[in-house]
């Protein structure tokens, strides 16, 4: 009888635990790339390198509907709506932030050297200022509100950009500030960057030669339009030795795209974790 009450208890923890992981995957707002856009009127800020984090009201959400495991001290001055930012430490610091914001079991230590940089109010009403300033009776040691800096020029956009990367950042984001809230990808908000940066699925290994004989030396990856290419830098021989897995979403960088739609100059970046 006690086994046959373990085996039930067993498939309950089958069925429930990943409830309690996952939530409703957000709509979120996403960026485009600029590619020389009329940006009059915009605003622009520093795109930084963290892990995107949704408040809903109630629980602090990844980009791929996962619960995150915020410690409650964290979150206990969030507001009672919706919110959208970045989960960021300082520049450079990409692989702390995924650490720590996927472990299941929070490490205070480590949530005590991020913080949550709010760039979009979603569900209200006005302009970008107007939702903005929603957030701002909340800001706090861990809220803090994106400044929106205006852009005076398409020279001044590109000069604010090299300061940005030469301080180690990833780049800069510019929008209109007139718009709407979109929960999705759209022209009206771009990422500007020397690089640019996208995500695609592993779907195969290619063998490696050379100094990278019996490890991976390339990976065979589809992009969201099903056009394939390969991706052989960037890289450690860690990574050769034990490639992401098929089926897998990877970010890199690349210059461009070719009149072929392929991406020129491709570098391995980071495993998505969520």
């Amino acid at each position: 009888m006690r086994n046959r009450s373990s085996f039930f208890i067993k498939i309950l923890l089958l069925i429930f635990i990943p409830f309690a992981l996952f939530a409703q995957k957000p709509q979120l707002l996403l960026l485009k790339v600029y590619t020389d856009q009329n940006i009059s009127n915009w605003v622009m800020s520093e795109k930084l390198d963290g892990v995107r984090g949704y408040w809903d009201g109630k629980h602090l959400i990844s980009r791929g509907g996962k619960i995150i495991h915020a410690p409650k001290w964290f979150t206990k001055d969030y507001p009672p709506f919706a919110i959208d930012g970045e989960l960021w430490s300082k520049r450079g610091d990409f692989d702390f932030v995924s650490s720590t914001v996927r472990a299941s079991v929070p490490d205070d230590a480590k949530w005590r050297k991020i913080t949550h940089n709010i760039f979009e109010v979603p569900n209200t009403k006005g302009n970008l200022f107007a939702r903005l300033s929603k957030v701002k009776p909340y800001e706090n040691s861990i809220i803090k509100i994106i400044p929106q800096v205006p852009v005076k020029s398409r020279e001044n956009m590109l000069k604010f950009l090299k300061e940005v990367e030469v301080k180690g950042g990833e780049g800069v984001v510019v929008r209109d500030p007139n718009t709407p809230y979109i929960a999705k990808r759209t022209p009206k908000a771009l990422k500007v960057k020397s690089f640019y940066d996208t995500e695609c699925k592993v779907i195969g290994y290619n063998e490696g030669h050379g100094k990278y004989k019996d490890m991976m030396g390339s990976l065979t990856c589809k992009l969201d339009n099903n056009i394939s290419f390969k991706i052989g830098s960037g890289f450690s021989i860690k990574e050769r030795k034990n490639p992401p897995k098929i089926g897998s979403m990877i970010t890199f960088k690349y210059k461009e795209f070719t009149k072929n739609g392929k991406p020129r100059f491709p570098v391995f970046l980071r495993v998505r974790s969520f």
